[in-house]
């Protein structure tokens, strides 16, 4: 459990500079933008690798705080679908950009609702948890500061259609081959 916790603290800690510490990060990005974001990548990937690798160890001897009604795997499967396009949206504006304004934090938080409806355990509630906690957090502190422009697409009504397709290909290639491959799990295994 501890690489597990030690992974969410670097990975939720760096992404959170801009939250508790706005002018910190604008003063390191001032000084050496490419500077601050090889830092960025890699707190983010040791926080990655940390959380992937104490999540596996926790799975090994599972803690069940909850068995959640297998119904409950529809709505999770329901609730994935428009995840995988809302998480892609920023990088292509257009109307679903517009609309949900922080699209890729909506997708975290329907990525962690959907696994949290499903899945019981200490590993689960603590990993997914934390990222719907840190998404909701994120959120209510963008309404007070100002949002960077990402790099994407040029605005356009056509994004709108590339972002529902590709991300029905993503949902379809991860439920397909993608979850098994990095989780071990079909997500629609024994679902009827």
């Amino acid at each position: 459990m501890f690489q597990l916790l030690i992974g969410l603290v670097v990975f939720f800690g760096i992404h959170s500079v801009a939250i508790v510490a706005l002018p910190l990060r604008d003063r390191m990005a001032a000084k050496s933008e490419m500077g601050w974001k090889a830092l960025y990548a890699i707190a983010s990937l040791i926080g990655i690798v940390l959380m992937v690798r104490g999540y596996a160890e926790l799975r090994l001897t599972p803690t069940v705080l909850y068995v959640p009604p297998d119904g409950l795997r529809h709505i999770a499967a329901i609730l994935m679908l428009p995840a995988f396009a809302f998480f892609i949206a920023p990088y292509f504006p257009g109307r679903i950009k517009t609309a949900l304004k922080h699209p890729q934090l909506i997708a975290v938080k329907t990525w962690a609702l959907a696994h949290l409806l499903v899945n019981g355990n200490l590993a689960d509630v603590l990993l997914f948890g934390s990222f719907l906690i840190w998404a909701v957090v994120d959120r209510v502190s963008m309404k007070k500061r100002v949002v960077r422009p990402l790099p994407g697409a040029p605005e356009s009504k056509a994004n709108d259609v590339i972002i529902v397709v590709v991300g029905l290909l993503l949902y379809v290639g991860f439920v397909m081959w993608g979850h098994e491959a990095l989780i071990g799990l079909k997500p629609f295994a024994g679902l009827n």
